[in-house]
C-alpha cells in the first residue's frame, strides 16, 4: 500500500508543479500586459490565456491541496466525537467527494467532447478550450485517487 500512495503524493506534486508554472506564466502576462498597454500596444487575447490558465492553476493545485490538508476543516464538531464515529464520518464525507469528483469529472469530459466536435475556440485568439476542459476532467480523476488514498490511511488509523 505504501507504493499506491506514495504514486498519489508523486502525481499530486507533479499536478501542483503545473499549477505553480501556470501562475507564475498568468502572472508574467499581466504584467507584461500592463507594461505594454502604457504603451499602447496590449497584448491580443490576453485576457483569454490569462482565464484558461487560471483554470488550469485552480484545477491542477487541488489535489496536492487535498493530499496536504489545506482545505478548510471543521475539527472543532468532529474532533468532539468518539474515534469510531469520527472515522466513519471521515469515511463517509470522502465517498462523498470521491462522489462528487466522478460526476463533476465525467460531466467536463463530456462538455470537452461536445468542445471537441463543434470546434469551439476562444473569441479572440481562436483557441481551443477542449484541451483545458479534458486537463481539469482528468483533475478531477486524480482527485478521486488521492482522497482515495485519504480515506486508507483513516481506515489505516492516520488521521490528523
Amino acid at each position: 500500500m505504501g507504493k499506491f500512495l506514495k504514486a498519489a503524493l508523486m502525481v499530486s506534486e507533479w499536478m501542483d508543479m503545473i499549477a505553480v508554472c501556470a501562475l507564475t506564466f498568468m502572472m508574467s502576462l499581466t504584467m507584461a500586459d500592463v507594461i505594454f498597454r502604457s504603451f499602447g500596444t496590449p497584448i491580443i487575447g490576453a485576457y483569454e490565456i490569462v482565464g484558461l490558465s487560471c483554470a488550469i492553476t485552480i484545477g491542477f493545485a487541488i489535489p496536492f491541496t487535498s493530499w496536504k490538508r489545506g482545505h478548510v476543516y471543521m475539527d472543532f464538531i468532529v474532533d468532539r466525537l468518539p474515534q469510531r464515529r469520527k472515522t466513519a464520518l471521515m469515511v463517509i464525507t470522502r465517498l462523498m467527494v470521491i462522489l462528487l469528483f466522478i460526476f463533476i469529472g465525467v460531466n467536463l469530459f463530456m462538455l470537452g467532447r461536445e468542445y471537441y466536435v463543434s470546434h469551439e475556440v476562444s473569441q479572440t485568439i481562436r483557441m481551443p478550450i477542449y484541451p483545458f476542459v479534458y486537463a481539469v476532467s482528468l483533475v478531477c480523476f486524480v482527485e478521486c485517487y488521492v482522497i482515495f488514498c485519504d480515506m486508507l490511511k483513516v481506515l489505516g488509523g492516520y488521521h490528523e
